[in-house]
């Protein structure tokens, strides 16, 4: 694993008051390091067991975020090599664009960015 994806790793917090689910929580924050360039197609992630020594959850969950990830084609598993990034994360642009559409609703039905910012922080 890189030295950036391994800042990364480290970095990542497991919110268990999120309502969302453990692994879910896991392949959103590789989702995310590989949209923002942190994990490079072809970079090796560490094993299983020590992603989830770091991030403080069992190696199931783990693995199943990283399945969801190969499922999606973000990630490859090849026998002998680990676990590999295969490419970049399409969902980001679809995420800003979908923000930038809230934002440009918001502001036509005329709220302002300090509202919609309070409306998101007080969503689930």
């Amino acid at each position: 694993m890189g030295a950036s994806l391994a800042s990364t790793m480290i970095g990542i917090k497991i919110d268990r008051s999120d309502p969302a689910l453990l692994h879910d929580q896991v392949a959103g924050d590789i989702r995310r390091a590989i949209a923002d360039g942190e994990a490079k197609p072809g970079e090796t992630l560490p094993p299983a067991r020590d992603l989830a020594a770091v991030l403080g959850v069992n190696t199931n969950t783990v693995l199943r975020a990283l399945r969801l990830l190969r499922d999606e084609g973000l990630l490859e598993f090849r026998r002998g090599r680990g676990i590999t990034v295969a490419g970049g994360a399409p969902e980001r642009s679809i995420v800003l664009s979908k923000a930038r559409e809230l934002v440009q609703i918001a502001r036509r039905e005329g709220f302002r960015r300090d509202e919609l910012v309070r409306f998101i922080e007080s969503m689930p």
